[in-house]
């Protein structure tokens, strides 16, 4: 039976508005958190997951979102899109965009302590992409870092690149990444603003209560590391391009 706060969750979805603090039914703690979007995602139909996002692994994410540390959330199929992608700005509520580094994994990995090393041995391929976000609570204090976690923490779809040719070679932390939209450039980082290495994110992911609850990272799973720059919030029609100097480019058009 799906808890009253899952519902709560799935119905603002499907109404496409705000969720609204939720009160006495509201998970008590991250734990709490976890365990509300794992129903979520068994009421969307997304177990196991087609991947996961990681929130707030750049210090300047966690001082805009309010969080202490980085937070992660599972990543439906029907929101995944090759790029050039192109979405419908009513599909969405207050859509943003985010600048990341992604992956793709080739080899499982179990829930608990990960390496550096451990993680990057599991990754087939690496890739840039667009994380689409929604700007989806009026008060994130008032809805508190539980609930946020439990609505997958802003996510709402994301654009994949081509995977990079012979990554395993290239200077991850160091690749640089920018954001256009609709032709101004609004926003740069570099991989090392990710816990200080791309890969470092992906261990913290397969160490995390997602993973946990999840059950393990798996082979085939897309992994969005964090955003190199804040979100983007998109307010009409526009063209957004994130292109990292290492990874290539990645396109998304709203309509």
């Amino acid at each position: 039976m799906t808890s009253p706060a899952a519902a709560a969750i799935l119905a603002a979805r499907q109404a496409r508005q705000n969720l609204v603090p939720l009160g006495a039914h509201a998970p008590a703690d991250t734990a709490g958190g976890y365990a509300v979007q794992r129903e979520v995602a068994q009421a969307m139909g997304a177990i196991p997951p087609a991947g996961f996002k990681i929130g707030a692994t750049t210090r300047q994410m966690q001082a805009y979102l309010g969080l202490a540390g980085p937070a992660a959330g599972f990543v439906p199929a029907s929101g995944l899109h090759a790029s050039p992608a192109s979405v419908r700005l009513a599909d969405f509520v207050a859509p943003g965009v985010e600048c990341e580094v992604g992956l793709r994994l080739g080899a499982d990995l179990p829930a608990g302590p990960c390496t550096r090393q451990q993680a990057q041995d599991a990754v087939a391929e690496v890739f840039a992409a667009i994380e689409i976000v929604e700007k989806r609570y009026d008060d994130l204090a008032a809805l508190g870092t539980p609930t946020l976690i439990a609505d997958q923490v802003f996510h709402a779809g994301g654009v994949l690149g081509a995977p990079a040719a012979n990554w395993r070679d290239l200077d991850l932390g160091a690749t640089r990444g920018r954001m256009h939209v609709s032709g101004a450039l609004r926003g740069e980082g570099v991989g090392a603003d990710l816990l200080g290495h791309p890969m470092e994110a992906l261990a913290w992911l397969a160490a995390s209560p997602a993973a946990a609850v999840f059950g393990g990272l798996r082979a085939g799973q897309v992994v969005f590391l964090g955003s190199v720059t804040p979100p983007i919030w998109i307010e009409g029609p526009s063209e957004v391009v994130v292109e990292f100097d290492t990874l290539g480019r990645v396109e998304l058009r709203f309509t």
